[in-house]
């Protein structure tokens, strides 16, 4: 059975102000979605009843128990459109590069190490396709409230540096509510320093 990550069976979701997420986050109509480190796939859930079950989302999480909750709710819900995949997201993802319009991660970044943090993020790059948006919620750098411990706490100012690297430029951040906040990239239309034509 796949190693039980740190915050494994727990989910931010009922933390944050989910009207104003998906009022923030603009899901593709009939787009593909990954949920990164999904656990037992409550925001991948929440999604594809957003989406009206259209689309498909691919929840993806190196814990299998999670994963088994997940393909477990979706026979029990009828829910047609959510992919489960057991996979490491800080190694090469059973995706195609550019196969996918919108990255979700969830309250997962500070609990990677330091050498996982740089490769989940660069595979969230190689699949989203050119434009694709990923969507990151963290835990405010604040010393109160739910959460992981201040020392692996990313602000909004770290997390946009660390997105900037991989090619994402910010189009929106702002609060989730009061322990929690949400950052919005574009993936770059071209890689950086190569020439329009």
């Amino acid at each position: 059975m796949g190693k039980k990550p740190v915050a494994a069976g727990k989910s931010s979701l009922d933390l944050i102000d989910a009207r104003e997420f998906f009022a923030r986050i603009d899901l593709p109509p009939g787009g593909v979605v990954l949920d990164l480190a999904c656990g037992v796939g409550n925001y991948s859930l929440e999604i594809s009843k957003a989406l009206g079950g259209n689309g498909l989302i691919y929840a993806v999480d190196s814990w299998e128990e999670g994963i088994e909750t997940l393909k477990q709710t979706i026979r029990e819900a009828g829910t047609s459109n959510i992919r489960p995949i057991v996979a490491d997201i800080a190694e090469r993802l059973p995706l195609e590069d550019a196969s996918v319009d919108f990255c979700l991660m969830a309250t997962v970044l500070h609990d990677l190490s330091l050498a996982e943090q740089p490769a989940a993020l660069a595979e969230a790059a190689r699949v989203l396709k050119p434009g694709g948006v990923l969507a990151l919620v963290e835990f405010k750098k604040v010393d109160r409230g739910p959460g992981p411990p201040m020392s692996i706490r990313i602000s909004e100012q770290e997390a946009e540096a660390m997105i900037g690297t991989f090619g994402f430029q910010k189009t929106y951040c702002g609060d989730l509510g009061e322990f929690t906040y949400l950052l919005t990239a574009r993936k770059a239309s071209r890689p950086a320093g190569t020439k329009a034509g």
